[in-house]
């Protein structure tokens, strides 16, 4: 891939409240440099859109100053250029615009989170690419809340559920140009008002939106199609065929439930490769 058709990655890593759950189950320092299976879950999201083909360049927003000693290996990539250490601000989508800051008007951008643990290269490339397929300015990923059920029965995710279907977030946006980043914005505005739900939900989506969502008559194009009408960017979904990505890391129960995935696929690999099953 041409270097200019790349993307940047903007990867949010701070802790959004004191006393995170999964830092204090740890104890690490903050959730993004907590342990799985031995490594820092934001190596693994690191490793993974390096490893995509596709990305030029990565920006971390967070973790503090302060915590980046208890990394390593986070401090080391900062150090040699590998990424690009921002501080985080005292919001997500604050801390979104100033990674988006730095880079080209021009340049495409994928933006995801440090507790994407499961985030794989294939998860990432293949968002991309149906991302670069799609008219719109920016695309968010989701997968099907069903795939998510039965890939991991029983584990209780966030769904919206609409009239084609309930669906979970992915943590994965891509802006395809300046227009899109404008979601940001979009975003950040929604996160002025979360303290008055009303005017949120008005200003947000209006109020026939939200009624066709309680009457459980809205779909997810007539949801992105009120974004479109507020903000003027086109913003497309991409259904990824991986139920794990739809697993964040919020919980302890999360936490438990990403470990017991990579060590599964840790097993399989080895006895892929362990000489004795090669008949």
């Amino acid at each position: 891939m041409n270097e200019k058709d790349q993307f940047v990655a903007v990867v949010l890593a701070a802790d959004r409240t004191a006393n995170d759950p999964i830092a204090v189950a740890t104890g690490a320092a903050c959730k993004a440099i907590a342990p799985i299976c031995g490594k820092p879950m934001i190596i693994r999201v690191l490793d993974a859109l390096e490893a995509s083909g596709m990305v030029r360049t990565i920006i971390v927003c967070g973790p503090p100053a302060s915590v980046l000693p208890e990394c390593p290996e986070l401090e080391e990539r900062i150090k040699c250029g590998r990424i690009t250490w921002l501080p985080n601000l005292d919001s997500p989508s604050r801390s979104a615009n100033s990674g988006l800051a730095q880079i080209d008007q021009g340049a495409p951008v994928i933006l995801t989170t440090a507790d994407h643990a499961l985030l794989t290269p294939s998860i990432v490339r293949y968002f991309l690419s149906k991302s670069q397929e799609a008219d719109s300015d920016a695309t968010v990923g989701v997968v099907k809340h069903e795939d998510v059920a039965a890939a991991f029965p029983g584990v209780k995710r966030t769904v919206i559920r609409l009239r084609d279907g309930g669906v979970c977030g992915c943590n994965l946006y891509a802006f395809l140009n300046q227009n899109g980043r404008g979601l940001v914005s979009f975003w950040q505005r929604a996160e002025d008002l979360r303290k008055q739900p009303w005017r949120l939900i008005g200003q947000t989506f209006g109020v026939t939106t939200v009624l066709f969502y309680l009457l459980g008559l809205l779909t997810i194009d007539k949801g992105l199609n009120a974004v479109r009408t507020k903000t003027g960017i086109r913003v497309r979904p991409v259904f990824l065929p991986y139920p794990q990505a739809g697993v964040d890391v919020d919980k302890v129960e999360d936490m438990l439930l990403v470990e017991s995935v990579l060590a599964g696929e840790a097993h399989v690999a080895q006895e892929q490769t362990d000489p004795q099953n090669i008949s």
